[in-house]
């Protein structure tokens, strides 16, 4: 930008007459501001997503689109619809103005043009516009420590490399309600944690912050897995708001007995993918943690051989498939993926087996979270 546009305000006039057109920019080119002319509906969405103005006049009555069709486009159009968009209108009923306020419209002025009128619109929608971009930089800004906040808290895998495990984590917002944790309870032994906090929302941030420093707690070696379920669920009955809830699985791995206990609290299954043999669900029954006093586990204890893995994962995974496939299906494809990433280290095909069957139609509507641990 030249230096001596900085600071200066850009105003795309969209309106077929020609006379008007030039007569608003004068107008507005008087005041300082940096104004653009259109004279169709469709040069107006063009010269918009070319010049990304900081405010749109917009004629409703031209020939062919008009004003509400354009700002119609506009709105389906991400990179321009949050411009904020004034009506010019010589139309005094109240139904079109209404209409153009439904459609996304700020506010209008009326020809013919006063300039007091104008140049009090102009300036109140750009000191809005401007209030309302620092309001959601600054959320955003808030949102974006949260966010730091919570993965910070997550460990990666060379933090414990004898725990020999993999993730594969994508939050669908700042404040994410997936979490996972690894525990090194003795040096043979390690926890493996997932849960999904409901909800995407602040106090779903706070909720998994919490969650970590119970599980390190509560999943020591005096607790079999099913009693520190049962615990966690006790304490989150006392902290968790009204409306929040979490589902979790818990796997404890002896690698000197060889031996492995999973519990689940309503979460989705565990797959386990043996050196040799055939592709098991371990789909245990739980009830989902911090809503009921009376809860009941179910513990699955295994021995199990070096370089068997197994593979917890949050619904935000089958949530990805979509379509009318049943449950069934969705695992058998979990199935087939886990089968194809057997040769690659865990940390890798945890994000091989996300990607398995994706396809460019794809859309994230949930927290996923992949966790993968080796024996």
């Amino acid at each position: 930008m030249d230096s001596a546009e900085v600071g200066k305000f850009t105003i795309l006039i969209i309106d077929d007459n020609p006379v008007d057109s030039e007569l608003l920019s004068k107008l507005l080119l008087n005041e300082g501001y940096k104004t653009i002319i259109a004279n169709t509906g469709a040069e107006g969405l063009k010269k918009a997503a070319e010049a990304r103005p900081d405010l749109i006049m917009l004629d409703i009555m031209m020939p062919g689109e008009d004003g509400f069709a354009v700002i119609k486009k506009m709105k389906r159009t991400p990179e321009i619809a949050s411009i904020p968009v004034i009506f010019i209108t010589a139309i005094s009923e109240i139904e079109s103005k209404m209409m153009g306020f439904d459609l996304g419209a700020v506010d209008y002025i009326v020809k013919p043009f006063k300039f007091q009128e104008v140049q009090a619109r102009v300036r109140l929608q750009l000191k809005l516009n401007i209030a309302t971009n620092a309001l959601i930089a600054d959320q955003a800004r808030r949102l974006e420590e949260i966010h730091e906040g919570q993965t910070s808290i997550l460990v990666t895998p060379d933090q414990y490399p004898d725990a020999r495990f993999g993730i594969y984590y994508s939050s669908l917002h700042e404040a994410g309600g997936d979490f996972y944790d690894v525990l090194p309870v003795t040096e043979k032994i390690y926890g493996y944690f997932i849960g999904d906090v409901s909800g995407h929302d602040i106090k779903t941030s706070f909720v998994t912050h919490s969650l970590k420093a119970l599980i390190k707690q509560n999943c020591s070696l005096i607790y079999s897995p099913l009693e520190s379920m049962q615990i966690i669920n006790d304490v989150l009955l006392e902290i968790l708001p009204e409306d929040k809830f979490l589902t979790a699985c818990y796997a404890r791995l002896n690698r000197a007995t060889m031996k492995m206990s999973i519990v689940s609290a309503g979460h989705p299954p565990v797959l386990y993918v043996p050196v040799s043999g055939e592709i098991q669900m371990i789909d245990l029954t739980g009830t989902i943690l911090g809503m009921f006093n009376d809860v009941s586990f179910e513990q699955h204890d295994m021995t199990v051989s070096k370089g068997d893995r197994f593979y917890l994962f949050t619904d935000g995974l089958i949530e990805q498939y979509g379509g009318d496939k049943s449950f069934s299906d969705h695992m058998d494809d979990l199935k087939e993926g886990c089968d194809l990433v057997r040769k690659f280290p865990v940390n890798d095909a945890v994000r091989k087996l996300f990607d398995h069957k994706l396809d460019d139609n794809f859309n994230q509507e949930d927290d996923i979270v992949i966790f993968g641990l080796e024996v």
